[in-house]
This record gives C-alpha cells, structure tokens and sequence, in this order.
C-alpha cells in the first residue's frame, strides 16, 4: 500500500497540487509552516496516490512511500 507524505516545511503554498488534485485530497487548511507560508495537507481517505502532486510541485513537498499494512 503506498501512502503520500508531505513536508510542511518545504510548502511555499503555490497550490499547484491542489488545483491538479484529480480527486480533492489536497487543500490549504491554514496552518503556517516556519517559512511563514500555509502549507497542504492531505485527505488521505480521498487520496489514491497518483502522483500528480509530485509531478507538478516546484518545491519537492511530497513523497509517496510504500507502508505495511
């Protein structure tokens, strides 16, 4: 089972990934990373790990892993 890992701390919130989500698993919720900027967060029940988020995020926010389950 593969699951999307974010880091908030790399997010400058171009919101590339939620705009290109083909199932709205990413949104801003408000949160301020270090940097100052509101980072995503993920819906992981919504999320099929596609890879579209990783595709289009300048910023190397996200990294899909393979979990045990």
């Amino acid at each position: 089972m593969k699951k999307l890992i974010i880091s908030k701390e790399s997010c400058k919130s171009c919101k590339y990934c939620v705009k290109n989500c083909p199932k709205g698993a990413l949104s801003i919720k408000g949160e301020i990373n270090a940097k100052g900027y509101p980072y995503v967060s993920v819906d992981h029940d919504k999320c099929i790990t596609c890879g579209i988020c990783y595709n289009v995020c300048p910023d190397y926010v996200f990294e899909i892993v393979e979990v045990e389950v």
